[in-house]
């Protein structure tokens, strides 16, 4: 199979990213990190998470954040919501597409959430229902897809289950996510060649962590299996709680110059996310762990320096 023309980048700083901070970012921060997201071009930013602030005290301002950010025409702002109550705070907050998810491994689902793969998802029935009514977008998330810090492999035959219990609550999108990294671009494919016989090819996404450094490796073998959506996190921000040793989301800016290198068309404009990456990550005082960020970085202020 060829390699796609154009594909679309989900920029999931923001939430993803974020979520997982100790020291509390500033709501201004947030608002900011989104808008200059926006203006570079990305068709869908994942923005806020409404969920217990028990449990994710960093997402504890979603409603604030949705409320004061400036809205671009064509960009689908994403919220997490993990019950019905998480609903009302998204529908109020005029999300675009609501996020729900469960685990591939019934060992992480038993660990985490206490209750079963299926029983998890059937608890999203509702939400599912409730975003159809108001014509939201569903996006499901199927974590723990490539591999579990608890049970090890997982089944492709679980990832499939996952997915086809997505497809009938209705989700228009479904992620096949690499929670802790372990995947490689030979399982890579083998699961995406496997989830497309059950669910649209071009309605899939890739989410891919960088713990073992296989993420773009991973992300060109899902783009040999036609696959045109893919997650990514400025300057490699974010990681999973439940999941220890377990490092950030793929650096956007490493899969924008792969996507650049390929000829492949993302719409967005990789200087002005490097600009974004250097921001957010002296905002937070955390390290940009981007690849190419650093180096297109370091390449434009040694050229600044010697120009005369």
């Amino acid at each position: 199979m060829s390699l796609p023309q154009q594909v679309k980048i989900v920029e999931v700083g923001p939430r993803d990213g974020l979520q997982n901070e100790k020291e509390f970012v500033p709501t201004a921060t947030k608002i900011e990190l989104i808008n200059r997201l926006s203006a570079a071009g990305f068709r869908n930013v994942e923005a806020a998470s409404f969920v217990s602030p028990k449990w994710v005290p960093q997402m504890a301002d979603g409603a604030d954040v949705m409320t004061g950010i400036e809205r671009r025409a064509g960009t689908i702002y994403s919220v997490l919501t993990p019950n019905l109550r998480g609903f009302e705070g998204a529908l109020a907050a005029r999300a675009d597409e609501i996020v729900i998810f469960g685990a591939a491994s019934e060992a992480f689902s038993q660990k985490n959430i206490n209750c079963s793969i299926a029983e998890s998802i059937e608890r999203f029935a509702p939400v599912a229902a409730a975003a159809k009514q108001h014509g939201l977008r569903i996006r499901g998330s199927v974590s723990c897809a490539l591999g579990c810090p608890y049970q090890g492999e997982v089944p492709v035959a679980s990832v499939l289950d996952v997915v086809k219990r997505f497809a009938a609550l209705g989700c228009d999108e479904i992620d096949i996510a690499d929670t802790i990294g372990v995947g490689t671009p030979k399982r890579t494919r083998e699961v995406f060649e496997a989830v497309t016989e059950v669910f649209p090819r071009e309605h899939l996404s890739g989410h891919f962590h960088d713990t073992y450094g296989q993420a773009l490796a991973n992300i060109y073998a899902a783009l040999l299996e036609g696959i045109e959506i893919f997650h990514a996190s400025v300057a490699g921000l974010g990681g999973c709680p439940y999941a220890k040793g377990a490092t950030g989301n793929v650096a956007t800016e490493d899969v924008l110059y792969l996507m650049n290198g390929l000829g492949i068309e993302t719409g967005i404009d990789l200087a002005q996310v490097v600009e974004i990456g250097d921001f957010i990550s002296n905002a937070i005082g955390r390290a940009n762990v981007s690849r190419a960020g650093k180096a297109l970085l370091a390449k434009a202020r040694s050229e600044a320096n010697t120009c005369v």
